[in-house]
């Protein structure tokens, strides 16, 4: 069955497949289109582009991989209306791993086909500004999005990472504490090719920790948001605090925001909380339509 996306002053979603995908108001100024691409593995897969209604002429374009277990009209929810409001394109692919869907966890044909998102959009009308391509990703698709910049470096004009998974290994482990743990560890398993133990390398070569030195030269201007209190990344600290501390002594001169608070799991990624602001930071939003925030606990390297 097909579905009619239909934009006449406001715009209205309607049901994909099995996605339920409906903003809690109608949205103004942007317009989604559901397309589709063929994966690495040759795989028909969907991908929701975001576009500013009327727009003419190259516009900037943000890759934005999804999280685990969550589908790429849930991502998309996330951007409300920014994309009209601040005149850009966002594609959020379905993602596709090496064994499952919607647990690609940084594997390598999975970025492979992030790189490809331009083009992708390319294909379907869009007028992407070559020079203004950016990754934005929360938990699993922070994580895909640093591991674009270590992978492509070229690619990006900017990158913003919220509560990022940097250790697989270590994620691994830490699955077992969570509710439904050894389930995401068996799926864990079957993407990766077997525990952290039976093939260290395989973690590792999905970790963007393992890539600092790559990071860190690329020079691509990247920010990173975590939370003392993240429930599901228990010991950010120790992940995406202790990457932005090894990227800043790698290069000194990346331009490199991090920020610290106390919020939930990814929850600053949203079109009423810190987005806006990640978004501002790279010219994509005017301040003066950047909603004000709670304080934040910690911002190193950069003003908030």
């Amino acid at each position: 069955m097909r579905w009619l996306i239909v934009v006449i002053v406001a715009l209205v979603f309607v049901p994909v497949a099995s996605a339920q995908f409906a903003p809690s108001q109608p949205l103004a100024n942007t317009e989604a289109r559901l397309i589709h691409y063929i994966a690495h593995d040759g795989i028909r897969r969907t991908a929701w582009l975001l576009l500013p209604i009327g727009t003419h002429g190259p516009i900037p374009l943000i890759i934005s991989p999804h999280g685990r277990g969550v589908g790429a009209d849930e991502n998309a929810l996330i951007w409300g209306d920014l994309p009209g409001e601040g005149g850009f394109a966002v594609i959020n692919p379905a993602g596709e791993g090496r064994r499952l869907h919607w647990f690609s966890w940084g594997a390598a044909g999975q970025i492979s086909d992030l790189a490809r998102m331009p083009a992708v959009a390319r294909a379907h009308g869009v007028d992407v500004d070559r020079h203004r391509i950016y990754a934005f990703g929360g938990s699993m698709g922070g994580q895909e999005t640093l591991l674009l910049v270590a992978r492509h470096p070229r690619l990006l004009a900017g990158a913003a990472a919220f509560d990022p998974a940097t250790d697989l290994r270590r994620r691994y482990y830490d699955f077992a504490a969570l509710k439904g743990g050894r389930g995401l560890q068996r799926l864990a398993r079957e993407e990766v090719g077997g525990t952290p133990d039976q093939v260290p390398r395989a973690y590792a070569l999905r970790s963007p920790d393992h890539y600092i030195q790559r990071i860190a030269s690329a020079g691509v201007p990247l920010q990173i948001f975590w939370s003392t209190r993240d429930r599901v990344i228990t010991d950010q600290y120790s992940e995406a605090g202790a990457l932005s501390t090894e990227l800043q002594r790698a290069n000194p001169r990346l331009k490199l925001w991090e920020f610290e608070g106390e919020w939930a799991h990814t929850a600053e990624m949203r079109s009423r909380r810190r987005l806006p602001r990640a978004l501002a930071r790279f010219g994509l939003l005017p301040w003066p339509d950047v909603p004000r925030t709670p304080a934040i606990t910690r911002a190193r390297s950069q003003p908030v």
